[in-house]
């Protein structure tokens, strides 16, 4: 019997690699991921996927490699995320909703071109969250999106709202909105640990809780899409909230993640978020007049003082999805990841 043909966009990337790894470890499903990028060195390469080099930008491309393909369900990984400083700014705007927004639009035609049944499409919790300088309390999928400052909100969310748009009765969509990713070769264990030197200092309260997932379980939720519109489609015309499970405060993250390198601050250093408001925009002048990212600003700021998490409610009872890593576990495992990699390669581990 001819198994169900998944087709996984950014599929080297991230998070797209751990979703075709997930979808392959079912041994249900033919997989074949695109990427704009080969894999890159270090990757699990599996010879049970068929990788094929396309830009999610080039409708003709696409055309070819669906056609190929001929996939059941689409899972759409792909996308352009604004690193550190550029987050806060309107700079490469046009380029982020190139591939966030027209790149999914690509996407949903060349998926409906072919015969597919679904598409899956990796959106974000910052449809939401990038409203700054606002608290997200326990929410939930009846709160209004739209109202997004940064850059990366508003083309997450104009995704979205293509994606859950092209919902019919012959083609299912839904929407996964995820929590910050963590995991091995992650960007956000290694920021964390750079900060190790200004470990005391603790913006405003320090109490605001927030969201994180941890790379498989996210994955997981993925595969678990994926069987959800092969069968029931209750998840269809849905947006659907995914995490960890447990927020946790920015600081005790932080903490978490210093004690598995050996440290742990010795004293506390409360600044004030009226003095840190005040010391971003000095470091935005600065940068301005000296062309330096020195990666400290008013949005970081807004970013880090406020609440932010969200009810999974609905994943569980839909999705059935239940984490599988807990985040303590989750984060020693990423750790220790990071950890091999600093470790000189001609040390021998006895």
């Amino acid at each position: 019997m001819d198994l169900p043909r998944i087709l996984v966009t950014g599929g080297t990337g991230f998070l797209g690699s751990e979703v075709v790894k997930r979808l392959i470890e079912t041994n249900k499903f033919e997989v074949t991921a695109i990427d704009i990028n080969p894999p890159s060195l270090g990757t699990e390469i599996s010879s049970d996927v068929r990788y094929v080099r396309a830009n999610i930008l080039s409708p003709a491309e696409l055309h070819k490699v669906f056609a190929e393909a001929r996939p059941s369900i689409v899972v759409h990984t792909a996308g352009l995320v604004p690193a550190g400083h550029a987050r806060y700014h309107q700079k490469g705007k046009e380029a982020v909703f190139q591939v966030n927004v027209e790149g999914t639009r690509n996407v949903i035609e060349a998926s409906k071109e072919c015969g597919a049944k679904g598409l899956i499409f990796t959106s974000s919790v910052t449809v939401l969250v990038d409203e700054l300088g606002k608290d997200f309390v326990n929410v939930n999928e009846e709160w209004p999106t739209g109202r997004a400052s940064l850059v990366y909100g508003q083309s997450k969310t104009a995704a979205e709202n293509l994606v859950l748009g092209a919902n019919s009765p012959d083609f299912s969509t839904c929407s996964l909105r995820l929590a910050p990713i963590f995991g091995p070769n992650d960007s956000i264990i290694p920021q964390l640990h750079s900060l190790i030197p200004t470990s005391s200092f603790i913006l405003g309260s320090g109490d605001n809780l927030t969201d994180f997932i941890y790379l498989s379980n996210a994955a997981d939720a993925h595969v678990l899409a994926v069987q959800n519109l092969l069968n029931s489609a209750t998840a269809a015309d849905q947006a659907i909230f995914v995490t960890n499970g447990e927020p946790i405060t920015a600081r005790d993250f932080c903490i978490a993640v210093w004690k598995e390198f050996g440290h742990v601050p010795s004293r506390a250093i409360r600044i004030p978020v009226g003095v840190a408001w005040w010391m971003g925009l000095s470091a935005e002048a600065f940068s301005w007049l000296t062309g330096k990212d020195v990666g400290f600003s008013r949005g970081l700021i807004s970013d880090g003082v406020v609440e932010r998490y969200m009810s999974i409610a609905k994943a569980r009872r839909i999705l059935r999805y239940s984490p599988s890593v807990s985040l303590p576990d989750a984060i020693r495992i990423s750790c220790a990841k990071l950890e091999s990699r600093k470790r000189p390669k001609n040390e021998e581990i006895l």
